[in-house]
């Protein structure tokens, strides 16, 4: 679960459906990429990036992150 970008989203007091039209994607697409059940691709990290008023980037950050804390656990 990507509990920051939910909490970004929630801040700026839009409900999962309202990032995605503004960002012109399947509002099930945003809840796949939000709940952490799907990657975003570029395109898509910039398009909710822009929606919700952060550097794109910061998505990769977090993937980064949690790969970094798997492969210690290994």
């Amino acid at each position: 679960m990507r509990e920051w970008l939910k909490e970004i989203r929630e801040t700026a007091g839009l409900t999962q459906e309202q990032v995605a039209e503004k960002a012109g994607m399947a509002r099930a697409t945003y809840g796949h990429i939000e709940s952490g059940e799907r990657g975003a691709t570029v395109a898509n990290a910039k398009k909710i990036s822009y929606v919700l008023g952060f550097h794109w980037t910061i998505f990769f950050e977090d993937e980064s992150h949690d790969l970094k804390k798997e492969k210690q656990a290994i």
